[in-house]
Parts: structure tokens; sequence; C-alpha cells
């Protein structure tokens, strides 16, 4: 907490803002729902499965999609809620 409050002060003393601060989230996410996956638009395309969003008040269901991906033998990694520092701490999906 101390190098967050830290390098907010640098960051503002310097005119940038931080990337991004963590969330903690006090509420355990509910159980992801078991989705149905329509037809697949073509061979390339890549399934990104649902999840649990948080929309700072309470958890919101954020559907799957069929997505391709945005180069060639890129992977997806899923989006997760790690728990720590009291809570549960987002982590966006990505490409890899």
């Amino acid at each position: 907490m101390r190098e967050l409050v830290l390098t907010a002060l640098v960051g503002f003393a310097l005119g940038i803002v931080p990337a991004h601060a963590e969330v903690v989230i006090r509420l355990r996410p509910p159980i992801s729902i078991r989705e149905h996956r329509p037809f697949r638009p073509s061979h390339d395309h890549v399934w990104i499965g649902g999840y649990q969003r948080w929309d700072g008040n309470a958890y919101a269901w954020q559907a799957g999609r069929w997505e391709a991906p945005p180069r060639a033998r890129a992977r997806w990694v899923a989006p997760r809620y790690t728990h720590r520092h009291g809570g549960y701490v987002y982590t966006e999906g990505y490409w890899r």
C-alpha cells in the first residue's frame, strides 16, 4: 500500500497518472454460468468464455463470444479473480 501511495505521489508530481490501480473487491465472485456456445463463425475463431464482471456495486454476467485471434498462434488467457489483500483482485483476459 505504501508503494502505491508513493508511486501515485511521484506520478502526480510528474504530471503522470498511474496506468492502473488494483481494485480489491470484498465479495467473492459468484460461480460462472454454463453457457451455450453458438455456431462457430470460422475455424480460426476462439471461444472467449463468459465471466462475472464487477460493475462497482455488484457482479454482472458478461456473456462469452467467438473472437478471431489478433495474430497467428495467439492464445487466449482467460480473465480471473485472485484472492489477495483481504478480497479479490480482477485480472483482465488477454491474448498471449
